[in-house]
């Protein structure tokens, strides 16, 4: 799957003036099971239309431009996404700029200057509530006109959605939130994990005994945070451990980070990225009086996650 970062490098991709493609817009904040579902679809269509299928995610995310203090926390940085939407086979990932500027754009130029000229549409999936270009005045209805006036067809993401089954990266915002990680994983059909590059900290966790590996969460405000039982997938293999998510209070941390401890390990990962998939929370963050008291509890949250991981194991199925 090819990153497309930025409409103005649309242009250097041939492949859509040649034949065009069938996309889908919108946040796609979790890859969830429901836009599984949608993703499936646009696939296919492509693969019938002989065209590129193509998925158009906006950064930042437009409530986090218009209301950055009531925009929800993000499920899924880019990054997570790529490799989330590459799994289910998509052609490309463009990322929009979003600001000002482009919010501004009218929504006649949005469906003839990007979906038209520069993307060559043949087929558009989008939600029926979907709104875009200046004072959001662009609809599905406008999109339905407009395709018979440019010669592509538009359907509703409802029409793919799953049935008896309410999942929304709301629900499983609130889920992460309240520390159902099984809740989550049931409507994301998989694990809930955060991907990443692992950084250089300050080796506090070494110093205690207890290395890790961070993964420094910037531009995002994770929606889980606390202790959690952890599997860890590197490039070639898959590890066990515990991970704190948070501000670390008790050494006057500031930055969100993800730390994880990963058991029976002993190698240099700095600079490779490394999946990091939440199992079982243990507990939440807190602040400990002494740093002899953090190095305390760090021990029992080991034992606790090594017995969490073995009876996993015992109750998984042979």
């Amino acid at each position: 799957m090819q990153l497309i970062r930025g409409i103005h490098n649309i242009e250097l991709k041939t492949q859509f003036s040649r034949q065009g493609c069938v996309l889908t817009i919108g946040n796609f904040d979790g890859v969830h099971l429901g836009h599984g579902r949608v993703i499936e679809a646009l696939v296919s269509q492509a693969q019938k239309k002989g065209v590129a299928s193509a998925v158009m995610v906006f950064e930042p995310q437009p409530q986090e431009l218009f209301s950055p203090s009531t925009a929800p926390a993000r499920l899924t940085r880019l990054r997570d996404k790529y490799v989330l939407l590459k799994r289910l086979g998509v052609d490309y990932l463009i990322c929009v700029n979003f600001n000002r500027k482009f919010a501004n754009l009218t929504a006649t130029d949005f469906v003839e200057q990007l979906l038209v000229n520069k993307l060559n549409i043949k087929h558009l999936i989008i939600g029926d509530d979907f709104h875009f270009g200046k004072n959001r005045l662009g609809n599905f209805s406008m999109l339905q006109n407009a395709g018979k006036e440019f010669n592509f067809s538009v359907s509703d993401t409802a029409s793919y959605k799953l049935e008896d089954c309410r999942i929304s990266s709301t629900e499983i915002r609130k889920a992460l939130v309240r520390g159902d990680l099984a809740e989550a994983e049931k409507m994301l059909g998989r694990p809930y994990a955060i991907i990443g590059r692992v950084f250089h900290g300050d080796k506090r966790g070494r110093e205690l005994g207890f290395p890790t590996a961070n993964i420094l969460l910037k531009r995002r405000v994770s929606p889980v945070s606390g202790v959690y039982v952890v599997k860890v997938n590197t490039p070639k293999v898959q590890y066990s451990g515990v991970a704190n998510i948070g501000k670390r209070p008790t050494i006057d941390g500031v930055r969100q980070q993800l730390e994880v401890h990963i058991f029976d390990f002993n190698q240099s990962i700095y600079g490779e990225i490394i999946e990091v998939q939440l199992l079982r929370k243990l507990r939440d963050e807190i602040k400990f009086a002494s740093i002899t008291e953090l190095t305390e509890q760090i021990a029992i949250d080991c034992n606790n996650a090594r017995n969490v991981l073995l009876s996993i194991t015992e109750n998984q199925p042979h």
